[in-house]
């Protein structure tokens, strides 16, 4: 078969579609024959050289796909030759077959062609898994997403909707606010004229949101704390504007504020595990400076104690701290290690699909939520797609097509 293999880490033109192996399949797979498949941002990090594939995960890029099944393992009863499905993937999308396990595999969804499905597994299981099942948005809540523009912003704008939640999103010019509105968002922030957490405080009465989905990071982390409300819950899956940021801890725990990250933070109202690089704790007047440099944590935070235990990266560490008295602030260091849905177990994966099929097909199906696909090209031409993604001119989705 063919695939768009790497040849190097580098830029787009490393990108080279050349004769490769088919994959194996096991019995609990699914063999399909790739109709299209859909890039993401995470693409271009494997391109580079960021983001490798989890272990035994096909090599080449592509999360999601849509295609026929060509072959079906034996314990893959569902599923027929023949059948025209779509599916989340850990790697192998931007091939002529891939092979998935039968728990990540989707029936395409009646009124979807087969080429327009690709567009949906990765950003559905990605936004029902973060927004719905973690961060439990629910009907008549306030719910920020930047990049409202982006595939994923373009899905979840229609699915909140479609739930009753009240969108708000931020985009970077008036053509793609105007695709947000279109697609039923009820609040649309240009980022580069305008301040979100003013307007957001404005058009909620100076309460905040209730959720936000960021894509950015390190730069809005702040500002994403002082825009949420009492309660609320801010969830990153992305990092393009940083991985870097200092942030005072005062406002995330008088306002019992939730933090999540697709890979490993997780912070909590009153106890909160991240994955962070400390700079310096404060012990009443007294400042403690621990490991600065690449010490990588797993933190346990409470109002009254922390305990640390590190992991470097070429051995186990244990470092233990005393009673805490007064935590300002803390400098945090992301780690994409992207725990999200590539590197989680098959058994995860499945649930979150299982749960996509009930929850979110029915309003595709009904027409509630469309695809929303802004160019079409030839799998050879793997490396123009990766500029226009980079370029972030695009609206919606950039598919691929064999």
């Amino acid at each position: 078969m063919k695939a768009v293999v790497i040849t190097t880490p580098g830029g787009p033109e490393v990108l080279q579609l050349q004769e490769v192996e088919d994959p194996e399949y096991g019995d609990d797979d699914v063999l399909i024959r790739v109709a299209a498949t859909a890039l993401n941002r995470a693409d271009t990090l494997q391109r580079k050289g960021s983001y490798p594939p989890p272990k035994g995960a096909s090599p080449f890029l592509g999360l999601e796909c849509s295609g026929t099944a060509e072959a079906v393992g034996r314990n893959a009863t569902r599923w027929k030759i023949g059948d025209q499905v779509c599916a989340l993937l850990s790697g192998g999308g931007y091939a002529e077959k891939v092979a998935v396990p039968t728990g990540q595999v989707l029936p395409v969804p009646a009124g979807v062609s087969l080429k327009d499905a690709a567009s949906f597994p990765e950003v559905v299981c990605t936004v029902w898994s973060t927004v719905f099942m973690m961060s439990r948005l629910s009907a008549g809540e306030t719910f920020l997403i930047h990049g409202g523009s982006s595939g994923i912003g373009t899905f979840a704008i229609q699915i909140a909707k479609y739930l009753g939640a009240k969108v708000f999103v931020t985009a970077g010019s008036e053509e793609k606010l105007a695709a947000c509105k279109d697609l039923g968002a009820d609040v649309c922030i240009n980022y580069k004229s305008e301040d979100f957490v003013a307007r957001v405080k404005e058009e909620t009465q100076g309460k905040g949101v209730d959720v936000i989905l960021d894509n950015v990071g390190g730069p809005y982390f702040q500002r994403n704390i002082d825009s949420l409300k009492m309660d609320g819950r801010l969830f990153i899956i992305g990092f393009m504007g940083g991985t870097v940021t200092e942030v005072n801890l005062q406002g995330l725990l008088a306002r019992r504020l939730t933090v999540q990250e697709k890979g490993k933070l997780h912070f909590t109202p009153s106890s909160c595990f991240a994955h962070v690089r400390i700079t310096s704790l404060s012990f009443g007047n007294q400042y403690q400076h621990i490991n600065p440099y690449d010490l990588w944590t797993i933190v346990h935070l409470s109002l009254d104690s922390v305990h640390e235990y590190g992991l470097l990266p070429e051995a186990n560490t244990f470092v233990s701290s005393g009673e805490l008295t007064s935590l300002t602030k803390i400098a945090i260091l992301y780690y994409y290690a992207a725990a999200g849905l590539r590197n989680r177990s098959t058994e995860n994966k499945a649930l979150i699909v299982s749960e996509v099929e009930k929850n979110v097909w029915p309003a595709i199906v009904a027409g509630k939520v469309k695809p929303v696909v802004y160019k079409c090209l030839p799998l050879s031409e793997a490396a123009e797609g990766h500029r226009l993604m980079e370029s972030s001119s695009h609206i919606g989705k950039i598919l691929l097509v064999t």
